[in-house]
């Protein structure tokens, strides 16, 4: 019987670009940095990657990547954006996963996330299908092999999300212990409720799916990653391991799997030096034999699942409403002050869910005209997103046209599938996130959107945007000054805009 150890980061920055320039203007809250990503890759994502561990005099003995040793995903938007901005981070991480290979039998440190953080279970199966689906070929392009598990945005779930990570060989997925409703042994027929929390997350469950398909979901330790995220357990790394460690059952009756799930932000941003405290945790589990660290593609091989377990539908790790957070007024929020609501974010769903379904018409009854499937397209499309440069991709996403194509057809098509890019990027979680519609990560949701709206203007004579931002003034915002959505997209939304190409 053993110990083993897991320690999964979900690293993870919503996409900043503006969408005109696709540059990330200056955000000054971010100050001294230029803006968020730059700071938090200062902070956390690059400390991660060369991190030393010293010794009781303060020395140090040894430098890590920590990467190398935990489980981990990193946001496909955010990769993009480092693969710019910080390219010694980003080789640094995808060095990291080749190094684990060998350190885990044969697998791989990163897993995969569905591509922009859309709340999965609060969108259309065609999105889902596009979200893991491009999730898959990003993470293919950039560590140059196929992932194993992926990661749901803010670990939102429901059978029809877990269908599509079958169909797509996903082999598991991590949630929080209160998403579990029930467990079996795997062959009974007699099946335990754990909907209060209780499941044992140290081991593997089997979910047996409505089409005949199964995926393995990991639930993880919910009450100590709670103490790591809010908590002074990153203060020392000895503590975090003593912590960990008094997890396993006495006497150890079979191998277990003690494992946490965390923004990887935790570990520097969140908490400064607490990619520190981790690599030093890491590094006493092992020079004293207290347990085997491991990632969960690892374990999995070794002990596969001896029980089942059925899931709790459209929850999320951080709405206690299950995923109410991202559509209605729930109550969940980061510091509300007196007299504030979030009313606007029912307003900001059904908003965007109109101006979706009017994209969705117009993309299928235009692209109808050059392709027999304008969805297998959008998927193949990101293809093109990840290496603009490629004739050779252009080339075959050309030939499967009805026709050859004319210059102008080709730019049509282009703009078609970037209105589609944008109407998948509006949806991105963080924008109901906060306390606000007034915040960043709102308005540039919004910004998304009238991208979107301006590329289908370009491409036919339908302009939604008059429509559009009068839907928005029922988002009131808590911010007087600001007033309502509507004000909102025309003082910091309108301004940042290129001219549109006006129709003759």
């Amino acid at each position: 019987m053993k110990k083993y150890l897991c320690v999964h980061g979900h690293f993870y920055q919503p996409p900043r670009e503006n969408p005109w320039s696709g540059l990330i203007d200056e955000q000054k809250s971010a100050a001294p940095s230029h803006d968020w990503n730059e700071r938090i890759t200062l902070e956390c994502y690059a400390p991660n990657a060369r991190t030393q561990i010293l010794n009781n005099h303060f020395q140090a003995i040894q430098t890590v990547n920590n990467y190398s040793q935990m489980s981990f995903n990193i946001g496909p938007t955010l990769l993009s954006w480092m693969e710019r901005a910080s390219p010694d981070t980003y080789r640094s991480i995808l060095e990291a996963d080749q190094k684990s290979i060998t350190r885990f039998s044969g697998h791989g440190a990163a897993i995969a996330q569905a591509y922009n953080h859309m709340i999965m279970p609060l969108a259309n199966n065609r999105d889902q299908q596009t979200q893991v689906i491009w999730g898959i070929k990003d993470f293919e392009f950039r560590f140059k092999r196929k992932p194993e598990g992926m990661w749901l945005p803010e670990t939102a779930v429901d059978i029809s999300t877990l269908e599509v990570l079958a169909e797509h060989d996903i082999t598991f997925t991590i949630l929080a212990p209160n998403q579990a409703q029930s467990v079996a042994k795997i062959g009974s027929d007699e099946w335990i409720d754990v909907s209060d929390g209780s499941i044992d997350t140290q081991m593997p469950y089997l979910c047996r799916l409505p089409s005949g398909k199964e995926i393995v979901i990991f639930f993880y330790n919910g009450h100590i990653s709670n103490e790591v995220a809010f908590g002074n357990l990153l203060e020392n790394g000895v503590n975090l391991a003593n912590r960990l460690i008094q997890e396993y059952p006495k006497p150890l009756k079979r191998s277990r799997l003690v494992h946490i799930a965390n923004d990887g932000e935790t570990y520097g941003h969140h908490h400064a030096f607490g990619n520190m405290a981790l690599a030093y945790m890491l590094y006493y589990i092992e020079t004293n034999n207290l347990a085997k660290v491991t990632i969960y593609s690892e374990f999995l091989e070794k002990y596969p699942p001896e029980y089942e377990a059925k899931i709790i539908e459209d929850t999320s790790w951080s709405c206690f409403h299950g995923v109410e957070r991202w559509k209605a007024n729930c109550g969940c929020h980061l510091d509300l002050k007196k007299g504030w609501n979030q009313e606007w974010r029912k307003c900001l769903r059904e908003t965007l869910d109109w101006l979706r379904d009017n994209l969705i018409s117009f993309y299928e009854k235009s692209m109808s005209v050059y392709y027999d499937d304008p969805w297998k397209i959008r998927n193949e499309y990101v293809s093109l997103v990840l290496d603009p440069s490629n004739e050779e991709l252009s080339d075959i996403l050309w030939a499967s046209a009805h026709r050859k194509l004319s210059g102008q057809e080709k730019k049509s098509i282009k703009n078609l599938l970037e209105m589609q890019r944008y109407a998948m990027l509006m949806y991105t979680s963080c924008g109901w996130f906060f306390d606000d519609i007034s915040g960043l990560e709102s308005t540039q949701i919004l910004a998304y959107a009238a991208r979107a709206i301006q590329l289908a203007h370009e491409s036919g004579s339908i302009n939604w945007e008059e429509e559009f931002i009068n839907r928005l003034t029922s988002a009131k915002s808590n911010d007087k000054k600001m007033i309502d959505g509507k004000n909102i997209y025309n003082l910091r939304v309108k301004p940042a805009m290129l001219p549109t190409v006006e129709k003759k």
